[in-house]
């Protein structure tokens, strides 16, 4: 199996997932190991459907022509078939059709044999046990005994992506390598010149990132370009950089960013910012007020 492309960071983003963590070294490790069976990523984190994104964008970041997905807490019962004859109206019964499970592991397995495939499995944990353990099994053997028969996966062709919200089967968590794919990984380490600015934004820069350390925040490329753009545009107070922080950082928990001991981190923001883009005074004069008439909202007109 290939492994990543270059720039994975900068392709992951173009197909909806941003972070600044580099997963180049992860993904080289599990590329390059040499499974007994199937290849085994078990994507975790606490922010619930991000590693669902993280599994989709990666699929499509390294060029997989055939993405299967499943996701278990959608997964609805087998109905039996029921067959009519047109003629007598005789009904026959016949066995329940494979599960949506079986179905998706047999594609994969078949697309495998001449192809690239990514095989996503979601929220495991809803998921009978007795799955997990079938899983296990088939990560192991290649084999999938299903209700059409055996087919056997591609080990060199197919990854198998595990997501779940609770911890996976153990034996299957220990053939799996994980990634950790939540919103605030590495720490802040951009430069005013990313952004086209000078040596002169650097006190803004520390100040920003002191205030990230203390929300426990890492904020990505693209959202530190708004929040720098409404610094440089529109924000003149603390609350006001509240505002715009909560608006475009992912999972920012507002209790934390409304915390006492935040507030100075905040004012050292406006600080710096005042001392970089100066502190315009404008005095805006009350335009005289005539009250000769009734007032719209007594009269019952319309004020607008």
């Amino acid at each position: 199996m290939a492994p990543p492309n270059p720039n994975l960071r900068r392709r992951l983003a173009s197909h909806g997932f941003e972070s600044n963590d580099d997963y180049e070294f992860a993904l080289r490790l599990l590329f390059e190991a040499q499974p007994g069976g199937v290849r085994c990523l078990n994507i975790v984190g606490d922010s619930g459907r991000r590693k669902t994104a993280f599994a989709q964008a990666l699929a499509a970041a390294l060029d997989y022509p055939h993405v299967f997905y499943h996701d278990f807490s959608r997964q609805e019962a087998p109905v039996a078939a029921v067959i009519v004859d047109p003629e007598s109206g005789a009904t026959q019964t016949m066995d329940a059709p494979a599960s949506a499970f079986d179905r998706v592991i047999t594609e994969a397995c078949a697309y495998s044999e001449g192809a690239r495939v990514v095989l996503i499995l979601d929220q495991i944990q809803a998921s009978d046990f007795q799955e997990q353990i079938h899983l296990y099994q088939f990560a192991q053997s290649r084999e999938w005994v299903g209700s059409v028969g055996t087919v056997i996966a591609n080990a060199a062709t197919l990854l198998l992506v595990l997501i779940s919200e609770d911890p996976l089967y153990h034996s299957l968590q220990k053939i799996s390598f994980k990634i950790w794919a939540d919103a605030a990984g590495s720490a802040l380490d951009f430069d005013p010149k990313d952004f086209g600015l000078g040596a002169e934004a650097r006190g803004l820069f520390a100040a920003l990132g002191d205030l990230f350390r203390q929300i426990g925040q890492a904020p990505t490329l693209s959202e530190l370009q708004r929040i720098l753009n409404d610094l440089l545009g529109r924000i003149r107070s603390v609350e006001q950089l509240r505002t715009s922080l909560y608006g475009w950082i992912e999972n920012l928990d507002r209790d934390r960013l409304y915390a006492p001991q935040v507030k100075p981190l905040l004012e050292q923001v406006i600080g710096e910012l005042d001392r970089l883009v100066g502190v315009e005074e404008i005095e805006v004069a009350a335009p005289a007020t005539t009250f000769a008439s009734a007032s719209p909202w007594t009269t019952g007109s319309d004020p607008l």
